[in-house]
């Protein structure tokens, strides 16, 4: 099966993924999270359809994670000023915190992957997948 290129972009994501999972609990957070704190910071008053769009999550599973992070004080609903029929997400002064020490974690496993596979693989890399991506 390794002969697959499926097959090695699962087991490379199963493994990043698992890593990262691990120096993200001791924040008491999941990549998953992660990714919507950080696609948050990314546009302000995002709505939950494009950062389900975004993050590649299922929208009720997003929905209970934004719940969730709502509850948890780190992300906002706010409706919108131009069209109430819509609800904005913004990161709440302490999920930009939350987001802050997480981003560190997230660059030093960024830093390690660059240095197992170095800088000019992981540009073909990076640009391979973007075009699998789209």
């Amino acid at each position: 099966m390794t002969g697959y290129l499926s097959c090695a972009l699962a087991a490379a994501h199963r493994t990043v993924h698992q890593e990262l999972s691990r120096k993200l609990k001791d924040e008491g957070v999941q990549v998953e999270a992660w990714r919507i704190m950080e696609a948050i910071d990314a546009e302000s008053a995002i709505t939950m359809g494009r950062l389900a769009e975004i993050v590649l999550l299922a929208p009720p599973t997003l929905t209970k994670l934004v719940d969730r992070m709502v509850a948890d004080g780190l992300v906002q609903r706010q409706i919108s000023q131009t069209d109430s029929r819509h609800v904005h997400l913004v990161l709440s002064a302490m999920g930009e915190r939350k987001r802050d020490r997480v981003r560190q974690f997230v660059q030093a496993q960024e830093a390690a992957l660059l240095e197992r596979v170095g800088a000019d693989n992981a540009r073909m890399l990076h640009n391979a997948l973007n075009s699998l991506a789209a």
